[in-house]
């Protein structure tokens, strides 16, 4: 016996004969059945899924406030620590702040003893120092600076008052003093003889950077 199928339309020998005398109605619903199986499984799915989203998303949390919790217990340790120092740290604050006010005040610093020693090998032996005016910077202003031209920068005015017992020639002094550290320019004052043949002489010396000592600004960079 032969049957010919209505889907290939091919000739089959030997086929078992069937006959599906169900209603359409009942293929359609265990059609229906199957489809909502697969559409709870689907569901059940969806929702299984979801609760292990959640249950990850909340053993994150979990971990990262322990881990908060562990950074912050770390940093009241640290604290803790640190709280054991202050004392330490505030002398050291103090010593510092005592080494800045010192390098401040130091800073227009001139050792006008060694300047005038130094002054005194320059002049002739014949030639004394009478009278010394000291005008410096200070480390809280400026120093007033010349208003006329062609005249340097300075930090301090020396001001001379000399008695010579020969006739001086003040040129040649300033000469020799353009040998001090810190000589801007040097202008000669009054020449005055006195009853006694001596001559007194005025000079004024400006005085660059280059003189400071620095004495402590030395001592800490070594």
């Amino acid at each position: 016996m032969s049957r010919r199928s209505s889907v290939t339309d091919e000739l089959v020998l030997g086929a078992e004969p069937r006959v599906d005398l169900l209603p359409p109605e009942v293929a359609a619903g265990r059609r229906g059945k199957a489809l909502r199986r697969n559409l709870g499984a689907s569901v059940v799915l969806v929702v299984l899924l979801a609760l292990a989203g959640v249950a990850g998303s909340s053993w994150l949390v979990m971990q990262s406030q322990d881990n908060l919790v562990l950074a912050q217990d770390r940093t009241i340790e640290l604290l803790a620590e640190q709280s054991k120092y202050v004392e330490a740290r505030n002398v050291q604050n103090e010593v510092d702040l005592a080494i800045s006010a010192r390098r401040l005040g130091a800073s227009t610093e001139i050792d006008w003893k060694e300047y005038l020693e130094s002054v005194r090998t320059i002049l002739p032996t014949d030639v004394t120092i009478d009278a010394v005016t000291v005008n410096s910077a200070s480390p809280l202003s400026l120093y007033d600076q010349a208003t006329v031209p062609l005249q340097g920068a300075r930090v301090a005015t020396l001001i001379l008052d000399l008695t010579s017992t020969n006739l001086p020639e003040a040129p040649a002094w300033l000469t020799g003093l353009k040998d001090l550290p810190g000589y801007e320019d040097g202008t000669p004052g009054t020449i005055t003889q006195t009853d006694l043949g001596t001559y007194q002489v005025n000079l004024v010396l400006h005085i660059n950077e280059e003189a400071f000592s620095q004495r402590f600004a030395d001592a800490e960079e070594k």
